[in-house]
């Protein structure tokens, strides 16, 4: 390595971020595959030991969920059923290894076309923090992830924490489905992610469904979630889903399937995402 510097605290991370450029290290769990044959020749920021970026926070309008939160730290946190769709793609990432050092925050900053956390993010409506120095911004993390491996991070800025908002319903529901060559440690070929927010009176008050790995970015589907709202929510909800709700997709061919096995792979999965999460007692 070039350089390497293990911080002591959330401070002296940023004090470095604005000093001179660092590559962020949290879980590695991306970092080193990448490198695999070749000079770790990167200046390493290793923010591992920063237990301030620990622990999920339940606040009154929403949950904190700070970057150094592992997948395994999610899956054993008491979360209402609005992160199931969440705490499935966790149970998917890797083996338990994985889940045990990977975080959420690192697949958000990989910015992978095919990473997991991206499309269940965004159906929950999630926000980041970045910090730096001087300043705290929040940006959704549908104008965070820019494309393939591309984020609105800047030099000087720490991603702290992932932020979800609590829903007005009283009940709400998360659900997420991915397809690859084997059920598990597999790139995805297309996933889905949905949320339901269901009002008193049963019907759907917002939905919001995110499809991933079937373009640069993860999407969401307004036009499907805009047919969804005020339908009842129950068992069927997946005959809502047509081929247009897709068209912002971009699929692409790769060795893991072609465009359009891709796009007719999501159309069936949104609709079997929908159908299960509408299965909800």
């Amino acid at each position: 390595m070039a350089g390497y510097l293990r911080p002591n605290s959330v401070s002296e991370a940023l004090e470095a971020l604005r000093a001179r450029r660092w590559t962020v290290l949290a879980g590695g769990t991306d970092f080193y595959p990448e490198r695999v044959g070749k000079p770790l020749d990167d200046d390493v920021l290793d923010i591992t030991a920063l237990d301030a970026l620990r622990g999920i926070e339940a606040r009154s309008d929403h949950w904190r969920i700070p970057a150094l939160t592992t997948w395994s730290d999610l899956l054993a946190a008491d979360l209402p059923p609005l992160f199931d769709g969440l705490k499935r793609a966790a149970k998917e990432l890797g083996g338990v290894q994985i889940q045990n050092v990977a975080t959420l925050s690192g697949n958000l900053c990989n910015a992978s076309p095919a990473a997991d956390g991206v499309p269940c993010l965004l159906s929950l409506g999630a926000s980041v923090e970045l910090s730096a120095v001087d300043r705290v911004v929040s940006l959704p993390v549908a104008r965070f992830v820019l494309g393939n491996r591309a984020t609105a991070l800047g030099p000087d800025q720490l991603l702290t924490a992932i932020v979800v908002p609590k829903p007005k319903a009283r009940r709400a529901y998360g659900h997420f489905l991915k397809l690859g060559a084997r059920r598990y440690m597999v790139i995805s070929i297309a996933m889905v992610a949905a949320v339901a927010e269901v009002a008193d009176d049963g019907t759907i008050r917002a939905a919001r469904v995110a499809v991933g790995a079937c373009s640069a970015m993860a999407k969401r589907l307004p036009d499907l979630e805009a047919a969804l709202k005020d339908r009842r929510f129950a068992p069927g909800l997946g005959e809502a889903a047509v081929a247009a709700h897709l068209g912002s997709l971009a699929p692409i061919d790769d060795v893991r399937g072609s465009a359009t096995y891709r796009t007719d792979a999501a159309l069936t999965l949104v609709r079997r995402a929908l159908d299960e999460l509408g299965a909800r007692p």
